[in-house]
């Protein structure tokens, strides 16, 4: 077992991976069309390959999420109404991308003025 406050150990150096989690409030609900949307710009942002279009649902009790299929692993993306507009974007991927063209594009694309983020 391996105490969660301690560094997580790398079990596999040999294999790259790059996380980047990327949140923000948005001025208005993000519907399918706008997750699609996004999605795909990232995928263009970043030079993904998409193996899977973005798929989406809706959950009565918690909002929109998202979900797109790359060559390099994929993304997440998550969207409330309620109790605030916000959204987070989980982008895991087996080769490089600019966490900072992921933070510009999910600002721009959302017309955000409040967006942090944290790569790991």
């Amino acid at each position: 077992m391996h105490d969660i406050a301690m560094p997580m150990l790398n079990l596999a150096p040999e294999i790259y991976r790059q996380r980047l989690v990327v949140e923000g409030l948005c001025t208005a609900p993000i519907d399918a069309i706008g997750i699609s949307s996004y999605l795909t710009a990232l995928s263009d942002t970043i030079d993904m390959v998409t193996l899977t279009e973005p798929v989406t649902h809706r959950s009565p009790l918690y909002g929109w999420a998202g979900w797109i299929h790359w060559e390099t692993s994929g993304a997440h993306f998550y969207a409330w109404d309620t109790p605030r507009l916000f959204f987070s974007v989980d982008v895991y991927a087996c080769k490089p991308f600019s966490p900072t063209a992921v933070v510009d594009l999910s600002r721009h694309f959302f017309g955000s003025d409040d967006v942090v983020s944290r790569e790991f």
